[in-house]
């Protein structure tokens, strides 16, 4: 999509000042990012907005919208979330969120999914699996997070290569801020989370690739089971970031999830 196609915004919601980005026509659908925030309009963002008004917000406490004196955990955000929803007056709204996004748009579905259609969770943290050891994003070094949120290296080479701007350094130290101050314990979970996943009344996708170092496999299912009717989707040869990795069929499980929910 042509970069001019692309309405970028800042708007406040309850006093919070938050960066929009903005495209394409159709049923809302809502992207929630992870924690390595939303500075761009990624190809998997283009390729849903041919079919969706798709909406990218950078969370509270992230890039460059505001880190209010409110925000202590993923709770404040869901509710905050729930306000913008309303304020846009978005209904039979498409919900997607990957990773921490993934996290706080469970929390959401949890609270009430009166303006929801479906609900896709790509890879999300927010409950813990025993047994299971999730990555710890807090400890590895910048190298060691980009080579474990990719199945292939050559991506992760590709990503590493790139310069480093201070205004990235910024950002990324930021959003790390925001993260531990949203994650750092219990560990990228909510040990209450699994008792209400029950109330999400609308049809539920869970898209995990098969090689997620960050939140491996077996969450997936574990989601699954807690969220009544919710169907797991495995991408394979796919790390923790599939809409970046595997983007066509990223976009692909997605938009064939949302056309059988209609």
């Amino acid at each position: 999509m042509p970069q001019e196609t692309i309405k970028e915004t800042f708007e406040s919601f309850n006093g919070c000042r938050i960066r929009l980005m903005r495209a394409g026509q159709g049923a809302p659908l809502l992207f929630l990012h992870g924690g390595g925030g939303a500075p761009v309009w990624l190809p998997f963002m283009e390729s849903l907005s041919q079919r969706f008004d798709v909406i990218v917000p950078e969370h509270p406490g992230y890039g460059a919208s505001d880190s209010p004196d409110w925000l202590d955990n993923v709770g404040d955000l869901a509710y905050f979330y729930l306000d913008v929803i309303d304020a846009l007056k978005l209904s039979r709204l498409h919900l997607v969120g990957t990773s921490l996004g993934g996290w706080i748009a469970a929390e959401i579905a949890v609270r009430s999914c009166a303006s929801l259609a479906t609900l896709t969770l790509s890879a999300a943290v927010g409950i813990h699996v025993k047994g299971v050891r999730k990555g710890d994003l807090f400890m590895w070094s910048r190298e060691q997070l980009v080579r474990n949120l990719y199945h292939d290296q050559k991506l992760a080479e590709a990503a590493l290569a790139q310069p480093v701007t201070d205004d990235a350094m910024m950002a990324h130290a930021k959003n790390q801020l925001a993260s531990a101050k949203l994650g750092w314990h219990p560990r990228l979970y909510n040990p209450d989370l699994p008792k209400w996943l029950h109330r999400i009344s609308v049809p539920t996708l869970l898209v995990w690739g098969d090689d997620d170092k960050l939140v491996p496999l077996p969450h997936g299912p574990a989601y699954a089971a807690l969220i009544p009717g919710a169907r797991l989707h495995v991408i394979e040869s796919c790390g923790h970031v599939p809409h970046v990795e595997r983007a066509d069929a990223f976009v692909t499980a997605v938009t064939d999830f949302i056309g059988r929910a209609s």
